[in-house]
């Protein structure tokens, strides 16, 4: 898979917004607003750019982009406050990036390397950010829903004011998880915002052959919960509806649910050909929603920031990046004693004896 790119000619669907429109939503500092959620949404792309060319030149061994999901990720990361947790799908690493989480750190991860939070123990693209309360994802559909919940009822028996928010995609609606969770959620009254980034594609399995409903967003009310949907290409769109959303829910109004209909710009991962199952035209489809260029083209139009503008954060974040890659791919992994690390709070015996076994069979090397 070659990186991405629009097909020609692809007319851009604008957003539609003008300068009172954009105040009444995003208040007085709206330039600044508008400004911080596209040098986040075009942070996601160039990662995304870069790390594809890498796992093509064999240098990261897996990778999975979001691209087509930068409003979500970035108004999510805007919205949500700094004490909630954020418990992600398959594409929100950019929330934890946005939230603080740093660069280089996420860049060590990709690598698997020694200063690698999981210690290469992780799928790449499987972030642990404990420093912004975003956990590890899991690539078994559903799992970070129930998740969610619990942390977010254990919040609440605590008195914390704090909100969870569960991100999942359109598949996982499918699955006993999502039952599961929005049923004890809504039971409990635990304030979690479930965040469904709807891209159509369950990988391969489009929508209308997983569910007959017409919008995800209403098998909230079958849970006794709100359900909205919105244009998830549209980051002032999402940033309305999930602020909203949050404070209804840290006021203990109870769970909400919001279904974000995204197109995803490219396959589900690098090991995905979607050409053999999308239908002609749907690339023409999906880049005309392009969120960085639709966000780019309101930019242009209301003189916020020109191609020069943007060609010097573009070439400012592209900086950022190669700097991180300069800094982890030459990291050591971790060595094999580690595999005898973390686990329990304290070495036992029956621990160090396997251990102590292994370095004998490595030649006696650990420290």
């Amino acid at each position: 898979m070659s990186v991405p790119a629009p097909p020609a000619a692809v007319k851009t669907v604008p957003l539609p917004y003008d300068r009172g429109q954009l105040e009444e939503r995003l208040g007085p500092s709206w330039k600044e607003t508008l400004s911080e959620l596209y040098r986040g949404m075009l942070l996601g792309r160039v990662l995304d750019q870069r790390m594809l060319a890498l796992q093509r030149q064999g240098r990261v061994g897996f990778y999975g982009p979001t691209m087509g999901h930068e409003a979500v990720n970035a108004a999510a990361a805007r919205a949500l406050d700094k004490e909630d947790w954020v418990f992600p799908g398959l594409r929100e690493q950019l929330v934890a990036l946005l939230r603080g989480h740093p660069l280089e750190l996420y860049l060590d991860h990709l690598f698997a390397n020694e200063a690698d939070p999981a210690r290469g123990r992780q799928m790449p693209c499987h972030p642990s950010a404990r420093d912004v309360r975003y956990v590890s994802m899991s690539s078994n559909i559903g799992t970070q829903i129930p998740q969610a919940v619990g942390t977010a009822w254990a919040m609440r028996r605590k008195g914390k004011g704090t909100v969870a928010a569960a991100f999942f995609g359109d598949g996982a609606t499918s699955s006993s998880e999502f039952h599961a969770g929005l049923n004890f959620a809504a039971v409990l009254d635990a304030p979690v915002l479930f965040v469904c980034a709807n891209n159509q594609w369950a990988i391969s399995l489009p929508t209308s052959r997983q569910s007959a409903v017409k919008t995800l967003a209403e098998k909230a009310r079958a849970y006794g919960m709100p359900g909205t949907r919105i244009d998830g290409t549209d980051p002032i769109a999402v940033l309305t509806e999930l602020s909203s959303a949050r404070r209804e829910i840290s006021a203990g109004k109870g769970p909400r649910l919001v279904e974000t209909v995204v197109y995803r710009l490219t396959p589900h991962s690098s090991s995905d050909d979607p050409t053999r199952y999308q239908p002609p035209g749907w690339a023409e489809e999906a880049w005309a929603h392009d969120p960085v260029a639709r966000t780019e083209g309101l930019l242009e139009t209301l003189g916020v920031v020109d191609a020069k503008g943007r060609e010097a954060i573009h070439k400012e974040i592209e900086e950022r990046i190669r700097k991180a890659v300069q800094l982890a791919e030459p990291r050591s992994p971790p060595g094999p004693e580690s595999l005898f690390e973390d686990t329990y709070r304290a070495p036992f015996p029956p621990l160090t004896e396997e251990r102590d076994r292994f370095d004998m069979e490595q030649g006696g090397h650990f420290p």
